[in-house]
Parts: C-alpha cells; structure tokens; sequence
C-alpha cells in the first residue's frame, strides 16, 4: 500500500465523459446517466484498499443520506483484476450489496476513466455542479487507517450540502488519501 495523495487537478474542470460497466446491475452506465439536476459526485474507490475499507460504511450511508438531493453519486474502481482479484467485479457487486450501496458501482477495465479525471488514489472524490464543473475534489474526512477518528465524511458531506443549497464551496480543500491506483503493467 503505497500512501498517495490526490492529484488536485485544478477547480472549474469538466467531468470527463464515460460510459461502464456497472457491476450491481450488469449493464453499462454513462455519466449523464450517473448525474442528476444538481451535480454529480465521481467516487474512485475499490475493494480491497484498507483506506476505503475504513470508510465504506459511512459510504453507504452517504449514498443514502443523499438519494433525494438531485446529486448524482457514482463509485468507479479503476484497479488491475489481474493483480488484485478482491476488485473483480464480481467481489464488487457482493460489496455493494454487502453494503447496501444505492449508487452504481461501476467497473473502468481499461483504466481509461482514471485517466481522465487525473485519479490518483482510492478513495478520490470529484463533486461537479450541475455544469458538470468540478467545485471539490477534496478528502472525505481525516479518518485514516492511522488513527482512532471515526469516518463521518464530514468535509465530502459539507460540500455536498454547500452545492445541494446553492451556496459556493471552500477553494481551500485537503486532498484525500489512500492507496495508489493499482495500474497495469504493459
């Protein structure tokens, strides 16, 4: 497990269009399919990572405390299968399930998705407006494998509530943390 940070990529960008495989459902998902009236929240996490595994509740909580905010929500993992079999997904779907996750749980096989939102790290976290313009691509809270805090998602809930009531969001924002996407090798 390799401590990354996220990469930050600059407030204002467009959401990167895709179209995956959502593994809860077995069928392929497009962003504007993913995204509501008010915005869009793209989650990179996996299975296996222990920094998303400390969290994954209070995900699924999320998910539900936020179905009727007109904020799309959708989690992508992004890792190598070959490498990490617990990010298959199959495992992804039992996940989902095992949690009650009420947003798609999507699978970016090429890991070309990744790429293109600058995703560095599981959990990453970009929150677009209804313009689909990034406004947050902070961390989720400061509970770490490391320490005794207990995740609430108290900076990612924040945002959401400050686009869900139309008020601006802080520039200033702390990168998430959490393990390196696993990438392919060639």
């Amino acid at each position: 497990m390799a401590r990354t940070p996220s990469n930050m990529i600059e407030l204002g960008t467009s959401a990167p269009d895709f179209r995956l495989l959502d593994t809860i459902w077995d069928k392929p998902l497009s962003r504007d399919e993913c995204r509501r009236e008010k915005g869009l929240l793209v989650m990179f996490i996996c299975n296996h990572c222990p920094y998303v595994k400390l969290i994954e509740k209070a995900l699924g909580d999320l998910g539900r405390d936020f179905l009727q905010s007109g904020i799309g929500i959708v989690a992508i993992s992004s890792n190598d299968v070959v490498n990490y079999p617990d990010d298959h997904p199959d495992k992804m779907r039992e996940k989902a399930k095992e949690l009650g996750y009420t947003f798609p749980y999507l699978y970016d096989e090429t890991q070309d998705v990744a790429k293109a939102y600058g995703a560095a790290c599981t959990p990453d976290f970009f929150l677009f407006d209804a313009d689909l313009k990034l406004v947050y691509r902070g961390q989720f809270d400061e509970a770490r494998p490391s320490n005794d805090i207990v995740p609430t998602g108290k900076d990612l809930r924040a945002a959401l509530d400050a686009l869900y009531h139309g008020r601006a969001l802080p520039t200033e924002q702390k990168p998430s943390l959490g393990c390196n996407i696993k990438w392919k090798t060639a």
